[in-house]
């Protein structure tokens, strides 16, 4: 999660079209991203260092580690991406869900791939599914969740 940073109301704004945009109408995939957002907490040039050496960037704070396979997905170069990744709000986005719905057509599964997103270990997966579902009902209220459903398999409505 990146460091705490009073957020600017007009940045929020751009970002929260960026997300509205990237979700391609979709109402899941929008709270979804909505989720990984209010989590990340990241902000428009955001750069944070990890202690693997890897960096979060913008606002969706995508590792590093993606770059060079967002790189040769588009076939820009990697420091045009790493840039966007930073600075473009709608970019940052579009990456987040790409990211996430890369992991979600691997695992098939949605709260495995909101853990990925995050990282490939398990724990630390399990500690960020938690987060982001807290993070939802916060934004959304606990009806965003499907009923009759467990925590471990509850999905969006």
């Amino acid at each position: 999660m990146a460091q705490a940073r009073t957020r600017n109301r007009d940045e929020e704004r751009l970002i929260g079209a960026c997300i509205r945009q990237a979700s391609l109408g979709r109402p899941w995939l929008e709270k979804t991203l909505w989720g990984l957002r209010d989590q990340e907490a990241g902000w428009i040039g955001a750069e944070v260092a990890n202690t693997n050496g890897t960096h979060d960037l913008g606002p969706l704070q995508i590792n590093s580690w993606w770059v060079g396979r967002i790189a040769a997905h588009i076939g820009r170069p990697k420091a045009h991406v790493r840039h966007w990744l930073r600075f473009d709000p709608c970019f940052n986005a579009e990456a987040a869900r790409w990211v996430f719905l890369s992991a979600l057509r691997t695992t098939g599964d949605y709260w495995k791939a909101v853990g990925v997103y995050h990282s490939p270990t398990t724990w630390r997966q399990r500690n960020y599914i938690a987060s982001v579902a807290m993070h939802l009902s916060g934004r959304f209220g606990n009806d965003v969740f499907v009923p009759g459903t467990s925590p471990a398999t509850v999905q969006l409505k």
